[in-house]
């Protein structure tokens, strides 16, 4: 009864599981339908062919192209003492700011002048001696002539007897004065060109010191040698000074400079160079900066205050810290159209950025920088809107953009956003494009 009973419950759900089968096995499968790939959005940008001009940058404090530091070059007590001569003065060339007492140096002059004149008095003394002696030489010569004919006279008559022996010996005696009296006069005329040649030294001693007295009295004054500005003052009016010492220093107002530590590539562009064609850094040094850098300064603490100036030269050696070019920049003029504080001058100690800005390049593709992924790859979208990857050379980056030697041509679309991952042939739509 049981069996029979489990029969009747189980048979409608066989029979029911069967039908399913059979209808679902007769049934139509499910139709295939192929997704469409959806486009990444991405930023883009189009590669442009420019003649890019170079820029390098650096910083450094503004200095005066000219000093000056009054240093006393005679000692004595200062009697005078300009009254612009105070810091942050202006004082202009050629005034007198300083000076020192000049009376010892004064009676030095006078001292020596009158040795010259004393030794000048001696000279003609010498001549009129030498023309005397001169003159008293010829009297005695004839004297001496006279003497030698009388000697040969009485030398015949006592050889003849007829004048005695001591008579011969008297004329001998004469003759032989008159023959010194010659031998010291000429001996007085042979010493006259020593005692000459003596007074001449003695003359140029005495004016070698009149010539140093008055280089001192000369020294006495202290004026400025340029159109300068008052830095420092270390000495005061009554004050005795010393040789040596120092009195002011002076900053020149006609032209400044600034030492500007510039990046060595950075600076090697500057010259011209770019890529394969790169300069020889010490070369670069070698030959100076080119005519061609333009060159701007501005402050940086207001960067409204803005000088134009010129690249003049680069110093030898590089920032020893750093290792950066210095690059001198001169301004003409700093002072000119100063209306503090809207116009300032460019004086010493400011620190300022200096702009240099060399010739154009011959035209290169240039991209934003930030297209430029991993160093050297460039995310291209090709005119079927799909990734390409592809590499390229950077000659150089600068405000923001991308200089390109090599691997991208003018006009092709660049990705700015960094893809990850990044799969040849993925479809990129234009975010700027999208409504």
């Amino acid at each position: 009864m049981k069996r029979l009973g489990l029969a009747h419950f189980l048979a409608p759900i066989l029979v029911a599981a069967g039908v399913a089968v059979v209808l679902v096995s007769r049934a139509p499968g499910p139709e295939r339908e192929d997704a469409a790939a959806v486009a990444v959005p991405v930023r883009t940008a189009v590669a442009e062919r420019e003649a890019v001009r170079p820029v390098a940058r650096g910083w450094g404090d503004a200095r005066a192209s000219e000093t000056w530091t009054a240093v006393a070059e005679v000692s004595g007590e200062v009697v005078f003492r300009h009254p612009d001569l105070e810091p942050g003065r202006m004082i202009a060339e050629g005034t007198t700011v300083l000076e020192i007492d000049p009376s010892d140096y004064r009676l030095a002059i006078a001292q020596a002048e009158a040795d010259l004149s004393a030794l000048s008095a001696e000279a003609a003394q010498l001549d009129a001696e030498e023309e005397n002696t001169r003159r008293i030489l010829a009297l005695e010569e004839e004297r001496l002539a006279l003497a030698e004919e009388d000697l040969g006279r009485v030398r015949q008559l006592v050889e003849r007897g007829t004048l005695p022996q001591a008579r011969l010996d008297e004329q001998e005696r004469a003759t032989l004065q008159i023959r010194r009296t010659v031998a010291e006069l000429r001996n007085a005329l042979a010493l006259l060109p020593s005692r000459r040649d003596r007074l001449a030294a003695q003359a140029e001693r005495v004016e070698a010191a009149l010539a140093r007295a008055r280089r001192d009295l000369a020294h006495t004054e202290i004026a400025a040698p340029m159109d300068i500005r008052v830095r420092t003052v270390e000495i005061e009016r009554f004050q005795f000074v010393n040789v040596g010492q120092r009195l002011a220093t002076g900053d020149g107002v006609a032209q400044a400079e600034v030492v500007a530590k510039v990046p060595l590539d950075a600076f090697v562009r500057l010259l011209g160079s770019i890529g394969e064609d790169a300069l020889d850094p010490l070369g670069a040094l070698r030959h100076g900066p080119a005519e061609h850098i333009e060159a701007e300064l501005r402050l940086v603490a207001d960067p409204s205050q803005v000088w134009q100036g010129r690249v003049t030269r680069v110093e030898g050696a590089l920032d020893p810290r750093a290792r950066s070019v210095q690059v001198v920049v001169s301004v003409d003029d700093p002072y000119a159209g100063a209306a503090p504080p809207v116009r300032l001058p460019l004086v010493p100690n400011m620190y300022v950025e200096a702009t240099l800005t060399g010739r154009p390049f011959p035209p290169q593709v240039v991209v934003p920088e930030e297209a430029v992924h991993r160093g050297d790859t460039v995310y291209v979208r090709d005119d079927d809107g799909r990734l390409v990857v592809r590499k390229v050379a950077v000659a150089f980056r600068q405000d923001g953009r991308a200089v390109l030697t090599d691997g991208l041509r003018e006009g092709e679309v660049v990705v700015l956003d960094d893809l990850a991952p990044a799969i040849p042939g993925t479809p990129l739509a234009a975010a700027e494009d999208a409504p």
